[in-house]
């Protein structure tokens, strides 16, 4: 383990580095974020007119570049349309006829100038969440609602099916990899079993709560929720990096007194800013302690071999109750989403429904505390050695931290946000380490996001023009993002990095969800019925 210390001796060049390293770092995210941010803000300036028109054209610019291509500008009128019924078709999948009585977005193709901005955005933002892992729903949603003008009812669920891909391709890339200080998989299944659960049902509980609340008070209290965690995460953030700045100083101060040194007897040094740091050794105190320990040996191997491999128990636990909440969730409907059981909201049926999905929830959190209970005892029994970043599930722990989960899920409910926009930077404020934090974090968009999708798919509410396009921009990009950040940390050592990905992430939803409420409310379109029920409300 490498000592702090205040030697005054500091090397100049590792300093000069670091220092041009970091200035780098925040001059890019800024560059993103305020092209992001701007091109948002300026889109408003210039809005497509929406208004109801005699005129085809002036509700589908599309029809009208098309007529205007093929010399029939003055033809507006509905023969006019269906004389390129046929071709127009070809497009998107749509007569002409169905786009001027439905009320639907402009076609995907061609691509306009805003639908270019927008996808170019998204890109943008997807890249910078990637190492985070938190979806970045906060930053999609405000790009197609103000940049591409979908309404939010179609917005969200065009957002959820982007945020699927990216998490499909986080999960890929995520699979086989081992956590950093310990033979087993990065992705931590006993907090994802902790948190998901609780999360779920505090997210149900919000919603509710967010019909009743009125818009100016939510957009109050979400810049307030959404400011006070970019804070708090990007300060945790510049406090990681100082940590390894300083154990890179160290590191090069001590190659070269050893460089220095006369004697002849070979020095072990350690170099590595991994091991510098809280995240990257065994434990502070008993660095190099061996994993298993005497007494109850075989019993220990058999846990630490267990670990090797993915829980498939606590898969399928999790697997199940999903696919309970969505067949529920689908059964009972709600709101604007009819169901299909003619379950009217509102009704005995509908509470009856809702209660029984918290009750499934509950059941299922109490199934899992009871085998994370047993798991400690055995593991404090046998004396498990736990590695930085581990939480031990003791009595504390199984009662503190699942209640800030189901709070952390009622903020996202009732706001309106993504859950992993909450809960990636509650991990690390739980002192989960990044990558375990980052890739856990994509696990559980990727049931919650599947979740949701197919949701909006049964209901009608995906554009099934633009959904393949979005799903594909969240696969790639995440990607990519995943990838270059990956090669980012193998050169720097920095692990720092996926905390400032997320605070990044949630300062930008925070200031982009702020400009979409800002607008809404100054326009008045989120109008509020005053009750839970009621087709008139935005999803």
């Amino acid at each position: 383990m490498i000592n702090y210390n205040n030697n005054n001796n500091n090397n100049n060049n590792a300093l000069e580095r670091i220092m041009i390293d970091r200035r780098f770092v925040f001059l890019l995210y800024s560059a993103v974020a305020g092209f992001i941010c701007y091109q948002a803000m300026m889109m408003e300036e210039h809005p497509r007119d929406h208004t109801t028109s005699d005129d085809i054209t002036d509700e589908y610019p599309a029809i009208h570049r098309y007529l205007t291509i093929n010399g029939n500008s003055n033809s507006s009128s509905l023969e006019g349309v269906n004389k390129m019924e046929e071709k127009f078709e070809g497009f998107i999948g749509k007569t002409p006829k169905d786009l001027m009585y439905e009320e639907n977005h402009n076609p995907l193709f061609p691509l306009d100038t805003r639908d270019t901005i927008g996808f170019s955005c998204a890109i943008l933002g997807l890249m910078i969440a990637a190492g985070g892992g938190i979806g970045g729903g906060g930053i999609l949603v405000p790009i197609y609602i103000l940049v591409m003008e979908f309404s939010p009812k179609h917005a969200i669920p065009l957002s959820n099916i982007t945020i699927f891909g990216g998490a499909i391709a986080n999960m890929m890339l995520n699979a086989r990899k081992k956590h950093p200080l310990a033979d087993r998989p990065l992705v931590n299944w006993e907090l994802i079993l902790v948190m998901e659960p609780l999360t779920i049902a505090g997210a149900l509980i919000g919603a509710f709560l967010n019909n009743l609340i009125p818009e100016v008070m939510l957009a109050i209290m979400l810049v307030a929720l959404l400011s006070f965690t970019a804070f708090k995460t990007l300060k945790k953030a510049t406090n990681m990096y100082q940590k390894e700045s300083l154990a890179e100083m160290n590191a090069t101060q001590a190659v070269a007194a050893a460089a220095n040194n006369n004697n002849t007897e070979e020095t072990p040094i350690k170099t590595s800013i991994a091991g510098a740091t809280n995240y990257d050794s065994v434990s502070n105190e008993e660095e190099g302690k061996p994993l298993i320990q005497n007494g109850n040996s075989k019993e220990l191997e058999a846990i630490l071999e267990a670990e090797k491999s993915p829980p498939i128990h606590s898969i399928l636990v999790l697997l199940f109750m999903f696919v309970v909440v969505l067949v529920i969730n689908v059964l009972k409907g709600g709101g604007a989403f009819p169901s299909p059981l003619e379950i009217e909201c509102g009704s005995k049926e509908f509470w009856l429904a809702n209660v029984f999905m918290l009750g499934w929830i509950l059941a299922v959190t109490a199934y899992v505390r009871s085998i994370l209970a047993k798991q400690y005892q055995t593991k404090q029994r046998i004396g498990y050695q736990y590695v930085e970043g581990d939480i031990q599930w003791d009595d504390h722990a199984l009662a503190y931290y699942p209640s800030i989960c189901s709070l952390a899920g009622f903020f996202a409910g009732m706001f309106g946000v993504g859950g992993g926009i909450v809960k990636g930077p509650l991990m690390l404020a739980m002192g989960v380490h990044p990558s375990v934090a980052s890739a856990s974090s994509a696990c559980m968009i990727l049931f919650t996001s599947s979740t949701a999708t197919t949701s909006f798919f049964v209901f009608g509410l995906l554009d099934r023009t633009y959904a393949p396009v979005c799903f594909t921009i969240g696969f790639v990009s995440t990607f990519f993002g995943q990838v270059l950040l990956g090669i980012l940390m193998k050169r720097t050592k920095r692990n720092s990095y996926i905390a400032y990905s997320i605070g990044l992430v949630v300062l930008l939803s925070a200031i982009m969800m702020t400009i979409q409420s800002l607008i809404a409310i100054h326009k008045g379109e989120h109008h509020k019925t005053g009750g839970i029920c009621g087709s008139d409300q935005d999803f």
